[in-house]
């Protein structure tokens, strides 16, 4: 009987020691079916888009401009050859995105409204600083924060802790109730209120319930991206690329499935119909086929090229051997996106809407530095995640051939909130107090700095940044940035960007009277600021030099960023 006991005990022992040692993979084993379990994803549909009237008394010059706004995520600088860069050293170009820069206004500093995602496409929808809306942060699935928590403890990349709250993330609302305020007043809502039709497609991330879906917050329809991968993991045409040393990626590769939804939130998921940045496009080209009688708004938001890295394979070889191969698939994708935005440009001119369409192209934020990849917001500092110019410098493009002329450079530096006033303007709206139910625009409309009038007019001269502890400003050409790490306390960085636009000499000790000045303007910013809808439950450290494929080493500059 000892005997029988004794072996118990043994197998019992090792069963829990390959358990400890594999710890991880089975917690991204559980996320994996939990994820593949949740929701039935039935096969593709054909997506019933609202039809416009098949005559219209008004041509299609004298109506109100048509508008399609198009946000890449996590685009690099350095990722699109406009400004002379490109992927692995300009070997992948992207000639329909620079046709687009070309023919239009090109904004030569133009700002993400914050270093992540969701807060910029706030931003970008409502006008208005986080400030005012409490959306703050990045909404995050159940569970992330805990599971990139235990992936970084486990990595051996020397960096400093994450620190993550779990009682904080209980008593929190689930990820779909965590979005815009329905009280919030969206450019969608302004234009639908003018008559415009309006149709999203791809990525929200501002709320699925509650009221926050996008067609519920003025979309007359949404093709939602109700997950996140680019096709089925084991597709015959799908390229992989998976990152062994980011923890985000993990978490991705577990928790993604290929789906989409049209009007019903996570209520009626479908598998979309191909690699998700063609169909997007596919899905683009027959809204605006079936609305070309009448002013229509297109907010085509891509997940393009977010991680995880998928590419197709015709992409793939058609980029050539480049290595790495997560450079490959990276620059694949890169070429996808950039396919999108020519086959929109070729569809208004198949359609003669070319001359009195607005499109604008922009990015969510800079590139990250997890995917491991060391100049892709080439040549400034810092990734997504930071507030250095690497990670919230983004491209901004704006044609309209009706009203500006090709080859308009602006210098003036621009940001995120003011593309819901910009857009407004454009279509004859001026949003007042009345317009958006008494709230206040922070935006301001760009379309007079396209003209040499508008812009020695120009009049603002401050732009602020926000994510808890980590909290920026830029005033005329001066930048502070200050971050409070909870290892080794507060951090301030200054610079001076039209001597140091790179930020390689902070400043903050030999202008102390300049620091103070832009200290100030933060405190003021925040003295009106409302609480935080949801609070950051993780608060992670990020290098600002190095990719997360490298070793950090003591010294090296990084910052703690809350989400």
């Amino acid at each position: 009987m000892k005997k029988i006991f004794v072996s118990l005990l043994l197998v019992v022992v090792l069963i829990s020691t390959v358990a400890w040692f594999n710890r991880i993979d089975i917690l991204l084993g559980l996320i994996k079916y939990r994820s593949a379990s949740a929701h039935e994803v039935t096969e593709t549909i054909a997506v019933p888009w609202s039809q416009a009237p098949a005559m219209d008394a008004d041509s299609a010059t004298e109506r109100p401009p048509n508008i399609i706004l198009i946000v890449a995520d996590d685009l690099g600088f350095n990722d699109i050859s406009t400004f002379g860069g490109g992927v692995a050293d300009g070997r992948v170009q992207t000639p329909s995105i620079d046709r687009l820069a070309a023919e239009g206004a090109v904004f030569s500093q133009s700002y993400s409204g914050a270093s992540t995602c969701a807060p910029s496409r706030a931003m970008m929808m409502s006008g208005r600083y986080p400030s005012r809306t409490g959306f703050e942060f990045t909404p995050t699935p159940a569970g992330m924060g805990n599971t990139i928590s235990k992936l970084a403890a486990s990595m051996d990349n020397g960096l400093p802790p994450v620190f993550y709250d779990e009682a904080l993330e209980a008593a929190q609302p689930p990820y779909e109730l965590k979005g815009l305020p329905t009280s919030e007043v969206t450019i969608a809502e302004v234009l639908k209120e003018q008559g415009y039709y309006t149709a999203h497609i791809g990525k929200w991330h501002l709320g699925r319930e509650n009221g926050m879906l996008p067609n519920q917050q003025g979309f007359d329809d949404s093709l939602l991206m109700a997950s996140g991968l680019y096709l089925e993991e084991d597709d015959a045409n799908v390229v992989n690329a998976k990152l062994d040393f980011d923890p985000i990626d993990k978490f991705l590769w577990a928790s993604l499935t290929y789906a989409a939804s049209f009007n019903s939130g996570d209520q009626k998921r479908f598998k979309p119909k191909g690699y998700l940045t063609d169909y997007w496009t596919d899905e683009s080209i027959k809204v605006i086929e079936a609305n070309k009688n009448r002013p229509f708004f297109l907010y085509l938001a891509h997940w393009g090229v977010h991680t995880p890295l998928q590419a197709t394979r015709e992409d793939y070889e058609a980029v050539g051997d480049i290595r790495p191969h997560r450079l490959r698939v990276y620059g694949a994708m890169i070429r996808a996106l950039d396919r999108s935005v020519g086959r929109i440009l070729d569809t208004l001119e198949e359609q003669d809407l070319a001359e009195n369409t607005i499109v604008a192209f922009t990015s969510d934020n800079g590139g990250p530095g997890y995917i491991g990849l060391d100049d892709i917001n080439s040549p400034y500092r810092g990734w997504k995640i930071t507030m250095f110019e690497g990670g919230i410098r983004v491209p901004l493009f704006v044609k309209w051939p009706a009203k500006i002329a090709p080859g308009t450079l602006v210098e003036n530096p621009v940001a995120h909130i003011d593309m819901m006033p910009t857009l407004a303007a454009a279509a004859g709206i001026l949003p007042t107090a009345e317009s958006v139910s008494s709230r206040r625009i922070d935006g301001v409309n760009l379309l007079p700095l396209t003209t040499e009038q508008g812009a020695a007019n120009w009049q603002r001269e401050t732009l602020f940044w926000q994510s808890g502890n980590y909290q920026v400003v830029r005033h005329g050409d001066w930048k502070l940035q200050i971050n409070q790490r909870p290892t080794d306390g507060l951090k301030q960085w200054l610079y001076n960007l039209a001597e140091d636009p790179t930020e390689q000499t902070n400043l903050a000790e030999s202008h102390p009277q300049k620091l103070e000045q832009l200290k100030v303007l933060l405190v003021e910013h925040q003295a009106s600021s409302v609480e935080t809808l949801y609070p950051p439950t993780t608060n992670m450290p990020v290098m600002i030099d190095k990719t997360l494929a490298e070793k950090f080493i003591a010294g090296d500059e990084y910052i703690y960023t809350p989400n």
